[in-house]
């Protein structure tokens, strides 16, 4: 027997080999789980499967990925929702006729944390293009309103 044969025959075996350790697996078959879940939105369903894969193998770069892309995408799905109550804070304090400067500060103030806090947050190549672009959103229009109360 060649070693081109012994090769062809030798390769598909290992690959078989690995794929059946993956898929039987506890810690990967927690791994696609938590893919599944990161996938679909459910980051923090994601992030509970994607810690209990990599504390059962630390050596697992998939749950170890994850649960990273997880933690980002929670971060932005926070800043959103961050975004999301402060707006409506906003819009209650603009339907007064009248808008004190106690009411001034407080609209300053959560313009601020939603600017500074857009800062922190670092989008990667996984991260749904969705959340980043709806934070980039609120980010603008905090920035605007800033820009308006500071005047």
């Amino acid at each position: 027997m060649s070693t081109k044969t012994l090769f062809l025959l030798l390769a598909p075996a290992l690959l078989l080999v690995m794929g059946i350790y993956v898929l039987v697996n506890p810690s990967y078959q927690k791994s696609f789980q938590a893919k599944y879940f990161f996938e679909t939105g459910d980051y923090k369903e994601a992030l509970i499967l994607a810690k209990e894969a990599f504390s059962m193998d630390v050596y697992n770069r998939m749950a170890s990925t994850i649960m990273a892309q997880t933690i980002t995408a929670l971060k932005y799905a926070s800043y959103i929702e961050m975004g999301k109550k402060y707006m409506a804070a906003i819009n209650a304090i603009a339907t007064h006729e009248n808008i004190s400067d106690a009411d001034k500060a407080k609209i300053r103030t959560m313009c601020e944390i939603m600017v500074t806090e857009y800062v922190k947050l670092a989008p990667s190549v996984i991260t749904d293009e969705s959340l980043v672009k709806e934070a980039s959103e609120y980010h603008q229009k905090f920035e605007k309103l800033l820009e308006k109360v500071t005047r």
